[in-house]
């Protein structure tokens, strides 16, 4: 068990929240591959452990982890999508209920190509998101 008291191992059908900080990854009708995007310092993308509800709480973290940034909404998505598009999620805490995303297309000679190979996993994960979740 992790200090958050969550299982160490992330189950298929557990529900992640990415956060969405800035208006451009998202419209009424969509979370936009932009929002799942790595992180191009440490190559992850960092999610929460947590569904729709409780929203109150949905709500605390992400204003937690949105720090100065406007919180705008999450895209939730099940973990096993992020496994069905080739890449691993796993538990990264502290701070508590924190994930990340891990395995993204990285290093090659042409780093125009992996950044389009990013954007389509990221696409992928977008898609199974739907809708966004907001405020």
């Amino acid at each position: 068990m992790l200090p958050s008291g969550l299982p160490e191992d992330i189950d298929d059908q557990e529900e992640l929240a990415r956060f969405l900080t800035h208006r451009s990854h998202f419209n009424q009708i969509m979370v936009k591959p932009a929002a799942l995007m790595p992180n191009p310092i440490d190559g992850e993308t960092s999610v929460t452990r947590h569904g729709r509800q409780p929203v109150e709480q949905l709500w605390r973290i992400g204003s937690l982890a949105a720090g100065d940034r406007t919180l705008y909404g999450a895209a939730i998505f099940k973990a096993h999508v992020v496994r069905l598009a080739g890449l691993d999620i796993a538990s990264d805490e502290p701070p508590p209920r924190h994930a990340a995303i891990r395995g993204w297309p990285w290093q090659d000679n042409d780093p125009l190509e992996r950044k389009a190979e990013r954007k389509a996993l990221a696409a992928e994960i977008a898609s199974a998101a739907g809708e966004p979740f907001l405020l």
